[in-house]
């Protein structure tokens, strides 16, 4: 059983939630998003909030029911305080700032020998001793 599935996802003041189907639309202070959620999961609307529950006992049914929750969760937050990366990069979907980031962190991927290279604020890389003679 997700420990994480089992919980509604709130709906906050001056949120709008719409459930038709497989697909959640949010709408927001800070933007509108949508999430389409996996077919082994089954979406509803409750007085509490959004609860997700897996169709079957399967084991991919019970992952995407996690992940789904937190697709939901994340869209939930987007729309209320946004998102940021500390390569001065701000959003509302999650998984746009994040993708976007790393492929800014793509061109020049940090590296351990000299240091160099694009790398997240609190990101500490290891450094490794050169070759010796």
């Amino acid at each position: 059983m997700s420990r994480i599935g089992k919980k509604a996802v709130a709906v906050p003041t001056g949120v709008t939630a719409n459930v038709e189907g497989q697909t959640v639309k949010v709408k927001g202070p800070k933007g509108a998003l949508q999430v389409v959620v996996h077919d082994d999961v089954t979406v509803a609307m409750d007085k509490t909030g959004i609860k997700l529950e897996p169709r079957s006992e399967t084991k991919r049914a019970r992952s995407m029911w996690g992940t789904s929750r937190t697709l939901v969760a994340n869209v939930m937050a987007g729309v209320t305080k946004g998102f940021e990366e500390r390569l001065e990069i701000t959003g509302v979907d999650k998984q746009k700032v994040g993708h976007v980031a790393a492929e800014i962190r793509g061109f020049r991927p940090p590296e351990p020998y000299k240091g160099k290279g694009v790398r997240y604020a609190n990101e500490y890389i290891f450094r490794k001793e050169g070759k010796k003679k």
